[in-house]
C-alpha cells in the first residue's frame, strides 16, 4: 500500500476521539436524517444479480472496438450480431502515423454511424503524419470539429505518443507535451471525451515468460516493436503513467476514459488511488479483464463494486479486412465467444477457464445494478451524446 498507517497522540485522546465518533453516529441514526453514501461492496452485495441470459438480453455498449474495411456485403451479418446481443459498438478510429489508414477508419465510421445509429458510436482521432509542421495543429482541430460534425463523441491518442513519435532531434513526444494542450482544451471545450492509449501493460517490460497473461505474451511476441523489454531507449512505465497523470493534472475538467484499464491493470488498489484523485477519469476493460482474473476474487468484485461508476465495459474486438485478416465469419464467431465468455464471468460464480489466463478462477457475480453501470449506463455518462 501506498498510505500511511498509525495515529499519533495518546491512548486517552484516541479513545475521546473514538467517543465522539460513536456520538456523531447515534445522532444520525437517532434523528432519522439520511446521509448521501457512496457505493460499498456490502451495499452492493446486498443486491440480486442477474443471469446470463438477463445480462445477454440487456441494452449494452462495449465501449473499445474497431472497424477498418468492413464491405456493404458484411455490415448486415455484423450489426444482426449486435443486435443478436443486444450491443451498440463504440468504433475507436486510431494511429495517427498512419494517416492513410485513419482517413479509412473514419469514413467507415461516418458511414456505420449515419445507416446504424442505435448500433454505432465512434471516436475520431487526428493527423501525427504531419507532426512538426507549423500548421499540424490547426490541421488536428480541424479534423476533430469534423468529426464532432459527424456525431463522434471522443477523440482517441494511442500509445504511438510516448512509444513511437519522436522530435527531429530523436527524443520521444509523450503525451503531457504543452504542444498537446490546445487539442485538449478543445475537446473539453466542445463538452467531448478524450480517450486515451497511453503506455502498455506493466508485462510490456518484461520478458515473455515473466508475464502475467497469456494474452500479453501472445500480443508482445507477435508485435516486438512494442515489446518495451527489448527497446529499451523507449521511455519506461513509470514515464508513460506519470505523464498521463500530468495530463489529468493539467486539464481537471477534461473527461479522460483510459483505454485499457488505463494501464494500470495489474492491481486494482493502484487504480483506485488514480480513480480518488482524479473524478474526471474513467477506464475501459478492453483486453485486460483477464488482469482482473489473475488478481484475488473478492477484492476485484468489492473493487468493481465500490467504482461501479468508472468502469466502462470494452473488447478491442475488430470487424473488417483492415483489422481481421481470417475474414468476417471468424470475426463474427470471435465476437460470439467473447461477448459469452464475458457474460459468465460478470454475471456468474461458475468456475471458468479462458486461454487469456492459466488455471481456473470463479466468476464475480456481481449485482444487478452495477452489472447495468459497466454494459451501459457509464457508456452515457463519460461519453455523452451530441
Amino acid at each position: 500500500m501506498r498510505f500511511g498507517s498509525g495515529f499519533s497522540g495518546s491512548a486517552g485522546q484516541k479513545l475521546k476521539l473514538v467517543s465522539l465518533a460513536l456520538a456523531a453516529l447515534a445522532f444520525f441514526a437517532c434523528s432519522g436524517k439520511q446521509q448521501e453514501q457512496a457505493a460499498s461492496p456490502e451495499m452492493g452485495a446486498a443486491q440480486g444479480g442477474m443471469t446470463v441470459e438477463e445480462l445477454k438480453a440487456m441494452p449494452k455498449v462495449d465501449a473499445h472496438a474497431h472497424v477498418m474495411g468492413l464491405t456493404e456485403a458484411e455490415e448486415g451479418p455484423f450489426i444482426a450480431k449486435l443486435k443478436e446481443h443486444n450491443f451498440a459498438w463504440l468504433d475507436i478510429c486510431t494511429i495517427g502515423t498512419k494517416w492513410d489508414s485513419l482517413q479509412l477508419q473514419i469514413r467507415d465510421a461516418e458511414r456505420l454511424r449515419e445507416r446504424y445509429p442505435e448500433n454505432i458510436e465512434w471516436a475520431t482521432s487526428f493527423n501525427l503524419q504531419n507532426w512538426g509542421r507549423p500548421d499540424w495543429q490547426e490541421a488536428a482541430i480541424k479534423t476533430i470539429q469534423e468529426g464532432f460534425d459527424k456525431q463522434a463523441v471522443s477523440v482517441k491518442v494511442w500509445k504511438e505518443i510516448g512509444m513511437v513519435l519522436k522530435d527531429p532531434d530523436g527524443k520521444f513526444v509523450m503525451i503531457d507535451d504543452p504542444r498537446f494542450d490546445p487539442i485538449f482544451d478543445y475537446i473539453q471545450s466542445q463538452g467531448k471525451t478524450l480517450v486515451a492509449h497511453i503506455g502498455e501493460p506493466r508485462n510490456c517490460w518484461l520478458p515473455l515468460d515473466s508475464m502475467t497473461v497469456n494474452n500479453d505474451r501472445k500480443y508482445f511476441a507477435d508485435h516486438p516493436e512494442y515489446h518495451s523489454y527489448l527497446h529499451p531507449e523507449i521511455p519506461d512505465f513509470w514515464k508513460q503513467i506519470a505523464a498521463r497523470d500530468h495530463v489529468l493534472d493539467k486539464h481537471p475538467n477534461l473527461r479522460v476514459v483510459g483505454c485499457h484499464l488505463g494501464s494500470l491493470e495489474y492491481d486494482v488498489d493502484w487504480m483506485a488511488e488514480h480513480f480518488d484523485k482524479y473524478p474526471n477519469f474513467a477506464v475501459d476493460m478492453a483486453a485486460r479483464i483477464c488482469h482482473f482474473q489473475v488478481q484475488e476474487r473478492e477484492k476485484v468484485r468489492n473493487f468493481m463494486i465500490k467504482y461501479q461508476d468508472r468502469l466502462l465495459y470494452g473488447t478491442d474486438l475488430a470487424v473488417g479486412a483492415g483489422f481481421v485478416s481470417t475474414g468476417p465469419d471468424s470475426a463474427l464467431a470471435t465476437i460470439e465467444a467473447t461477448y459469452n465468455k464475458d457474460y459468465k464471468y460478470f454475471a456468474t460464480d461458475e468456475e471458468i477457464e479462458v486461454w487469456e489466463v492459466t488455471g481456473k478462477f470463479r466468476g464475480l457475480a456481481l449485482p444487478a445494478d452495477v452489472l447495468k453501470k459497466i454494459f451501459h449506463d457509464n457508456f452515457r455518462k463519460w461519453y455523452p451524446a451530441s
